[in-house]
């Protein structure tokens, strides 16, 4: 019954919202578009390379969480990985992206656009459908990680419809959608280049939430109390996955340029590979140091984690301040890691350390290292300048200020809805189908058939 509830509801909105905008679209060709500015068609190429990366950064996703992952699960991660992008894609043409880039309501809201209907079927808007699109499905996939090996697919399922639909076009909106964080007095409002807080963040601590109302897996925990490993099935899997998302990368942080014409793109490819390195660097020593192990586990989170932090402030900083917020960034997912075990909260690849932790570090870096020589989303003043180059303490308190919401927000709603859902359908799985693994008991296909031992 609900199901078909759920069916009508959105069949009305759809329906609603195809009537409200039936007009003539004002350029779906692109032929006016092009004649404007010819220049536009570099632009578009630029974009949409980019979004392919973005979207490619899905097979990333998929590697790393299966990769930390144990090999009875695989094909679960991997199937909720496709999902992500598959209902996500889907609930962000309906309702999120009008939610995120429509016409604002109070700072609070976008009200149009549902649907792609009516002025929507423009070559323009649909450009910033689908970059927007990538980016709300990659802050879905970034929750999978942290809740991985005993979350129900249904449940799955229909959290990721909500975090694309509402929770990251909500707070995008703030941001990135001309929304109150965006107006805030202090600096130039709260800044996030390409997604520290709007992306990561806001995936890391909905994370989080997931982790603490699911619990720890079973044997997580010794007989002592005590959190121990539990080793992934392929470190070379994910190894892989995070050399992928790396590359991806480039379409995430240089993209958000918005504009091919802007040369500043190699300022950020640069700062984007730095961050990452000494990120990466920073992690493999720290753990050195304490267990007397090069752990490449660890070097891969701290990779992930400095492309984390620098994506905020990869167009505002110059190639030394991308090292230092590296160096930082190291020690944060490390920190977080350990700090997550001592309270008992299971993330079995980091995301929550990686994207939630670091996405906070990389929102911050923007007040203290921007250094005045590039714009707000633009390569015109006024520029953006950090606690560090004369801007004061003003753009620090914006960015300050947009950690608090996302935190408040992300883990606000996460938590509601993954305790809601609990109450609802129940959102773990049964003891001994966990012990089982996910793969045979929700898909009934082994990711490794040839090596598969039933459990009983």
């Amino acid at each position: 019954m609900s199901r078909r509830i759920l069916f009508l509801a959105f069949l009305t909105v759809f329906l609603l919202a195809a009537a409200v905008g039936a007009e003539t679209a004002p350029d779906p060709t692109g032929a006016a578009t092009l004649k404007a500015d010819p220049g536009k068609a570099v632009d578009y190429v630029w974009i949409l390379l980019c979004g392919f990366l973005v979207m490619f950064m899905q097979a990333g996703f998929a590697c790393v969480e299966s990769g930390f992952c144990r090999a009875k699960n695989v094909t679960n991660l991997m199937t909720k990985n496709l999902m992500d992008f598959v209902v996500g894609s889907l609930a962000f043409w309906a309702l999120g992206y009008g939610i995120l880039l429509g016409t604002d309501w109070n700072g609070l809201i976008g009200t149009s656009k549902f649907f792609l209907a009516g002025d929507s079927y423009d070559v323009e808007t649909y450009l910033s459908f689908f970059w927007q699109m990538v980016f709300a499905a990659t802050a879905a996939t970034i929750v999978s990680g942290a809740v991985a090996e005993r979350l129900k697919f249904n449940a799955y399922l229909v959290y990721s419809v909500v975090v694309t639909l509402f929770i990251y076009p909500v707070y995008a909106h703030w941001v990135w959608g001309s929304g109150w964080l965006s107006k805030l007095p202090f600096g130039l409002g709260h800044l996030d280049f390409a997604g520290s807080g709007v992306v990561h963040a806001v995936g890391g601590f909905v994370g989080l939430a997931g982790a603490i109302v699911l619990g720890p897996r079973f044997g997580k925990l010794g007989k002592d109390g005590k959190p121990k490993a539990i080793p992934g099935h392929s470190i070379s899997l994910a190894a892989l996955g995070t050399f992928i998302l790396w590359f991806g990368w480039f379409g995430f942080n240089p993209g958000s340029t918005f504009n091919a014409h802007h040369l500043r793109i190699s300022v950020i490819a640069v700062n984007t590979t730095l961050c990452a390195s000494a990120a990466s660097l920073t992690a493999l020593l720290l753990v050195l140091g304490r267990t007397k192990k090069y752990d490449l586990g660890m070097a891969l989170n701290g990779a992930l984690a400095g492309l984390v932090a620098v994506t905020a402030p990869c167009a505002w900083i110059a190639s030394w301040a991308a090292v230092i917020i590296g160096i930082v960034a190291g020690f944060v997912v490390v920190g977080g890691v350990y700090f997550l075990d001592s309270l008992k909260i299971d993330d079995p690849v980091g995301a929550v350390s990686v994207h939630g932790f670091n996405g906070v570090w990389g929102l911050l870096a923007v007040g203290i290292f921007a250094d005045g020589t590039y714009g707000n989303y633009a390569d015109k003043a006024p520029f953006v300048q950090g606690l560090l180059f004369g801007g004061g303490a003003g753009q620090l308190i914006s960015q300050l200020i947009g950690i608090v919401v996302v935190i408040a927000w992300a883990f606000g709603c996460g938590f509601i809805l993954f305790k809601a859902l609990d109450a609802i359908i129940g959102i773990r799985v049964d003891p001994h189908e966990e012990l089982q693994g996910l793969d045979i008991v929700e898909h009934g296909t082994p990711g490794y058939p040839e090596f598969y031992i039933p459990r009983t």
